[in-house]
């Protein structure tokens, strides 16, 4: 338990204790004083119940005035989330309307809409290589505002854009060894990876890097894009086919512990920030109590008072 004045829960403590040390006295002093002048007075404690509860009411109104809060764990989605986008050479075909990159970029776009704002979005553009365009941010216009620039150039590698990914995340380089051996990059379990990409891979690092993610406790989920049937993109004046490539993308996610989430059409990619749940992390977060505490101290307060009345006819 926290409390936001700590000085007024001692003045409040030193005053109720001195009401007690006042009404105890009073209590010994007054049927001494009856005796003497031969008047009788009921036995028990019940005679000083009712200045009890008043002093405990007061004790409990200056412990409620020092304004306590209670930590209580509370589940919410948060964390960091980097949209890894394919600007690939293929990403340019036309067999999701009106390009297979036009319609990630507005599934991203509904993906971020729908994220509270204790979501931190960043964005990574990755072809051959990758460049994080936006760092994680609480302010989701910077994110969008990454997303609307993309364009469609080079080849792909998504071993690259989880590594890229990875460095958005923690803020450090994030290599493969030649070996193919994974670095460690810590724990970040509150992290997520959505790959936007129709799964055409020109490099030979992807179960490494989906294994360094998996090592960090980072899910991955991934989107395909695309169709299985394909079409035909125009690059450096060559005719080439392209399709969705879902068993590579799908091995990512089941590495990771993601999931995939395949997008065949422009339907089921505006759908798709409602399929892919983000896990929730818990934080504490303080209760405040003081309201409670005065209704408990008016409850008191009032019964002490009754009892009084009802026996001397006197409030104290």
């Amino acid at each position: 338990m926290t409390l936001s004045s700590p000085l007024l829960l001692a003045v409040g403590l030193l005053m109720t204790a001195a009401l007690a040390w006042a009404g105890i006295v009073s209590a010994r002093r007054r049927p001494a004083a009856l005796g003497a002048a031969g008047v009788a007075t009921p036995g028990g404690g019940r005679a000083h119940l009712g200045i009890g509860l008043t002093i405990a009411g007061v004790g409990v109104l200056a412990i409620a005035t020092a304004g306590p809060a209670a930590m209580v764990p509370v589940p919410r989605t948060a964390g960091t989330v980097i949209l890894a986008m394919d600007v690939s050479n293929s990403m340019g075909a036309d067999d999701v309307a009106p390009t297979r990159l036009a319609a990630a970029q507005r599934a991203a776009r509904a993906f971020v809409a729908a994220q509270p704002g204790s979501v931190d979005i960043g964005v990574v553009a990755f072809e051959r290589g990758a460049l994080t365009t936006a760092r994680p941010d609480a302010d989701h216009s910077v994110a969008l505002a990454a997303i609307a620039r993309l364009k469609v150039t080079g080849s792909t590698s998504l071993g690259t854009a989880i590594t890229a990914s990875l460095m958005a995340i923690t803020g450090k380089p994030v290599a493969i060894g030649r070996d193919g051996t994974a670095p460690d990059i810590g724990y970040w379990p509150s992290a997520t990876i959505v790959m936007f990409s129709d799964g055409q891979n020109r490099g030979a690092d992807v179960e490494p890097a989906a294994a360094v993610a998996q090592k960090a406790g980072v899910q991955i989920h991934t989107v395909g894009v695309g169709t299985t049937a394909g079409a035909t993109v125009e690059v450096d004046g060559y005719h080439l086919q392209t399709s969705l490539e879902e068993d590579t993308l799908t091995l990512i996610a089941q590495t990771t512990g993601g999931g995939y989430h395949p997008a065949s059409d422009t339907a089921r990619l505006d759908g798709i920030a409602d399929t892919i749940d983000l896990r929730l992390t818990v934080s504490d977060e303080p209760l405040p109590l003081a309201g409670g505490l005065i209704g408990l101290a008016l409850v008191l307060l009032a019964a002490g008072a009754a009892l009084t009345v009802l026996r001397s006819g006197r409030v104290i």
